[in-house]
């Protein structure tokens, strides 16, 4: 049986219009399908009206306590429950989560010896509470899960998006032939930033290790995407794609960027 797992972020989140384009997009799915958001560009807007710095580093965003309670308010307060009632609305029967509800994610805190990332958690594919995920399947509820995780001690962290959608993804490879999607305002990765139309149709390994080396592609956090894509890849993923979301509903491989091994 196949499965699609999708993340929506950049753009997409902050653009009613593509933001509604892209949920009806999901709807239309054939089969099970579970969402994954970001919304970091939402969090900034209010970090900047608060007076709060955003400090990233290497496309990472450092979290400390006040930027914490702005994204667990962000991500699992308003984005996700905006995106679930739109959802509805599409009759998409769908239930909003962060990492704690049910015990959905649970995350450790990163360790670096060179940076402090403050509450950032991170996972691996035993972190994700895959039998719950799969029950809410099999009653058909579609699962929409936001950035935020939780340690089991009581303390919520920030989790990349991308992780949580790579993991998801690969905690159900078990079960399910699943089919990853990463959706952004771009139609893949692009060759050149400045040109909308100069993105790759496919990526391997090796010229992904080429493009990381060069430093040709940083902008966006697109090196951890990429990361986390190949790392879907290779631990039982079938398919993953990279590209705006009109791709979701093709079967047009030229319309995206496709990884491959």
């Amino acid at each position: 049986m196949k499965i699609h797992v999708v993340k929506i972020g950049g753009h997409l989140i902050n653009n009613e219009k593509l933001l509604n384009y892209s949920l009806e997009s999901f709807c239309n799915l054939i089969g099970d399908k579970i969402l994954i958001h970001g919304g970091g560009e939402k969090a900034d807007s209010i970090s900047d009206k608060m007076g709060i710095p955003k400090r990233i580093v290497e496309g990472r965003r450092i979290t400390n306590k006040d930027t914490l309670d702005i994204v667990v308010m962000t991500y699992a307060g308003i984005i996700n429950k905006n995106i679930v009632a739109k959802l509805q609305s599409y009759q998409c029967n769908a239930l909003g989560f962060s990492g704690a509800d049910g015990n959905c994610i649970k995350s450790s805190t990163r360790k670096d010896n060179n940076i402090d990332y403050g509450y950032v958690g991170d996972i691996t594919d035993k972190s994700i509470n895959t039998d719950l995920i799969r029950f809410l399947l099999k009653i058909d509820i579609i699962p929409v899960f936001c950035s935020i995780t939780h340690d089991g001690r009581g303390t919520l962290l920030n989790t990349n998006a991308d992780t949580i959608a790579a993991y998801i993804a690969i905690s159900l490879s078990k079960y399910y032939q699943v089919e990853l999607h990463f959706c952004f305002e771009k139609k893949g990765v692009l060759r050149n930033i400045k040109d909308s139309e100069s993105f790759y149709r496919k990526i391997n390994f090796s010229l992904f290790q080429k493009i990381k080396k060069d430093h040709t592609m940083i902008n966006h956090g697109m090196i951890p995407k990429l990361e986390n894509a190949f790392l879907a890849l290779k631990n039982g993923v079938t398919k993953v794609n990279i590209g705006h979301p009109f791709h979701l509903l093709s079967n047009n491989d030229l319309n995206k960027t496709v990884l491959c091994l």
